[in-house]
């Protein structure tokens, strides 16, 4: 097995073993060193958003003081659900080595295929208007004139 994901394996088991979250884990590197290390939490943390991915990738930004970990690599026991896939987007994360993937997940409860279709307009499960967009516009507007805004 692959050195990094042997060590996602390992936290993977680890979280399952402590009754803390599935069975994913995650560990980022960057130029050959472990950056970070974690794995799901939802279960101990009663944290919908603390997937393995998203756990490692917060890790990684504190450990670099970075939001940008575009020079890391991310590898995980699972494919990312869209949640996660993002999290790797906003990261700038531009390598994933995954073990399993969506259909194992599906096969054991996880199934994201509903959010998939969400994102694909093809089911309306999630109801969703725009509302005052005239006020939230001004965020925006605000956003545009600050001269110290960094974007990410």
């Amino acid at each position: 097995m692959n050195r990094w994901m042997q060590e996602a394996y390992n936290s993977a088991l680890q979280g399952m073993e402590n009754q803390e979250g599935g069975p994913f884990g995650a560990v980022i590197v960057k130029d050959g060193e472990l950056v970070s290390v974690a794995h799901n939490e939802v279960l101990c943390s009663k944290d919908p958003t603390a997937h393995a991915e998203v756990l490692a990738i917060r890790r990684a930004s504190k450990k670099l003081e970075s939001f940008d970990l575009s020079g890391c690599e991310l590898y995980t026991t699972c494919k990312p659900c869209p949640m996660c896939l993002g999290a790797v987007m906003w990261a700038r994360i531009p390598k994933v080595y995954y073990g399993t993937d969506e259909k194992d997940a599906a096969a054991i409860g996880f199934d994201d295929a509903k959010f998939y279709e969400i994102i694909l307009g093809k089911t309306k499960e999630l109801d969703m208007q725009q509302i005052d967009y005239e006020e939230s516009k001004k965020l925006f507007e605000a956003w545009e004139k600050n001269e110290q805004k960094q974007l990410y």
